[in-house]
């Protein structure tokens, strides 16, 4: 799963080599933290929110997959 994140994230902004995603568990939930550049923040969140909500998305069908609980946090 971080590994399609980072992948996905790359993509999305000017800066690749600053996406950084960190794992966390917590109790039955795993969080995804994705790191990317300040300037970069805008990209990966997107026009009110319509790429942060499709990542997402993303995110909580593949561990959907594992039936685990996925929570994405966008951090700069």
């Amino acid at each position: 799963m971080a590994e399609l994140l980072a992948w996905i994230a790359r993509h999305l902004v000017d800066d690749p080599a600053a996406v950084v995603v960190e794992s966390v568990e917590r109790d039955d939930i795993l969080i995804l933290r994705l790191h990317v550049a300040p300037d970069d923040v805008g990209k990966v969140i997107g026009r009110q929110g319509r790429i942060a909500r499709a990542l997402r998305t993303i995110v909580r069908a593949s561990g959907a997959r594992d039936d685990r609980r996925v929570v994405l946090e966008i951090a700069d």
